[in-house]
Formats: C-alpha cells, structure tokens, sequence
C-alpha cells in the first residue's frame, strides 16, 4: 500500500454502468483519508477496495447531485456500527445544509461516530490538517458546487552526504530537524547546511463544473489532478449546457496547469468505449494519465527533484 494514493471507488455520471459504480475517491495521505463525493454503493465499493471506514478522516462532497452524495447515509452508518474512535469532519457547499441534514440522518441507526460539520462558504483556505491546507473554490455547475485543493508546505530534505561530513547522525537528524541547529563538537550545524528545500506536493480535486476561473486555479502546479471528464468533445454543446467539461477541456486545463499525473473521471453512460476519452486527452495532455476504472489504485506521483516545479517534472 503506497502511503499517498487514490483509491478510485466509483467513475460513473448520473447513472452506474455494470462496470462502473457511481462516484467515490479515497484519497490517502500518510495516513489520513479524504473521501471524495460518496455516491451511491460507496460502502460496498470500499468493501472491495479493502478500505476500511476508519481509514476516513474527512468527507468532502463537491455538490448535491445524487452521484455525488447518496453514498453518505451508509458511509456515515457504517462509521457508528464499526466504532470509529476519531472524529470525522465533513465539507459541503453551504447552501446545501438541508440536503447534507437529510443523507446525515436518512434512517433510523445507532448513531455513534462522531461528524463534525465545516461547510463551504468561500473561496480559499477552508481547514488546515495534519497533511495540510485544505482549500475549497466554487465551480459552475447548474447548483453549488465546489471544488477542493489539498497543499502540503514546503519542508526540507535531508542530504545524506552532507549529514556525514557534519558528523550528524542517529537521534542528533531528528533533533536538528526539530530545533533548526545543532552543536557537533566545536561546530555548530544549521539545518541548512545538511538539507536542501523540499517542495511540498499538490492534490486537486474538481468534479461538476463548466470551464471557469476557478478549474484552473485548483488545478495549478497539482502533482496529482482527480477531474470530470463527462463528455467527448462532439457533444462540447451538451457540456456546456449541463455543467460539464469534456475531455479534451480536462486535458487543456492539465496541460496549462503544469499537472504532473492526471486522473480523468466521471464519464457518461453515453460513450461505452473509454479509449475514447484517451485518445482525446492525448491531443492536450503527453503527461502521465489515467483513464479512471472502478477499484483502481494510483500512486501520487514521487516527488519532483529539489528545484524542480511540477510543471517541470
């Protein structure tokens, strides 16, 4: 199991296929869990995921559309029948509190996990966690929708090479690390001096939305890109109309944004061959890209080279 990875539940629009479940992404991050709009059969998709509820640490629904979120009355149930002893924190757009009322207390339950509610009311930082700044941004979509950023800071590496030749090591990197400086004998080393800058890694999220501003600013420098690619570009007209991107817009938006690995998703029941969205995506994207299928996993990209951005690698 890869410490940073995108547990893919679910890729359908509107209506499931035989082969694709409706949406779900369970995003790991050094041991926290995001759970990205749980839509209808989430539960049992995290079943066959191996995914356990406790592995969820944050909900985040982007909207109120049924494939989006009619998987959180089991989700949330199955959180109280399995005991999950941390608090779980769910993100929604604002205006949709009724809807969110309605899933969190759809049936009668044992109701024992404990859901802390932080909806959506803004642009920009919405929650910062142990992996790092949550940040949500409004899409266009024909109701509220948002679309989420996860940002990890910035830190430091440690070089091995510059460790030994300061005479650091064991207990005395992990000290370092924690105060900024250390004394070695008559020297004095500075966390600077056996490091070198890390840049932290970028996740992004964005499902229903028509192009907007705000696609791009989640998708900006992201090492990891999650987008709806619901449409072909022949029916671009149908996108528009509906809130949708097609798959050469997704691809566009990856390509200008600098996206390390791009995971395309949410496709209609309309088109049944998925080397379609591929061959599109390719027109925009020589990037790294994934076609998204239910139950698979993808890595978040390694690390790009000290100095380098991730438009660069």
């Amino acid at each position: 199991m890869a410490a940073r990875e995108l547990v893919v539940l679910g890729t359908a629009s509107q209506a499931p296929t035989r082969t694709r479940n409706h949406n779900g992404y369970l995003l790991r991050w050094d041991g926290r869990g995001f759970l990205f709009d749980p839509g209808e059969g989430t539960q049992r998709q995290m079943l066959l995921a191996g995914v356990p509820s406790s592995a969820v640490h944050r909900i985040l629904v982007s909207h109120f559309h049924g494939d989006h979120c009619l998987g959180l009355p089991g989700v949330v149930q199955r959180m109280s029948l399995d005991g999950v002893a941390h608090p779980v924190t769910a993100h929604y757009p604002a205006s949709g509190q009724q809807w969110f009322d309605r899933l969190r207390h759809a049936s009668v339950f044992a109701d024992r996990a404990e859901i802390r509610e932080e909806p959506v009311h803004d642009d920009g930082v919405l929650a910062e966690d142990p992996a790092g700044t949550i940040e949500a941004r409004r899409l266009e979509h024909p109701v509220p929708s948002v679309g989420y950023r996860l940002v990890e800071p910035d830190g430091r590496r440690m070089v091995p090479d510059r460790l030994a030749a300061a005479g650091v090591a064991g207990p005395d990197v992990g000290r370092l690390q924690r105060e900024g400086v250390l004394r070695v004998g008559e020297t004095t080393v500075r966390l600077e001096d056996v490091s070198e800058p890390r840049r932290g890694q970028v996740f992004a999220f964005v499902m229903d939305t028509r192009m907007c501003l705000n696609v791009a600013a989640l998708a900006e420098g992201a090492d990891l890109l999650v987008i709806e690619s619901t449409f072909l570009a022949e029916d671009e007209a149908l996108a528009r109309r509906y809130g949708h991107l097609t798959a050469r817009q997704a691809a566009r938006v990856a390509a200008d944004a600098g996206v390390r690995r791009l995971v395309l998703s949410h496709f209609s029941q309309r088109y049944p061959d998925p080397r379609a969205f591929e061959e599109e995506a390719r027109a925009e994207f020589d990037g790294d890209l994934v076609v998204a299928e239910d139950l698979q996993r993808v890595a978040v990209p390694a690390r790009a080279p000290a100095g380098e951005s991730a438009a660069d690698g």
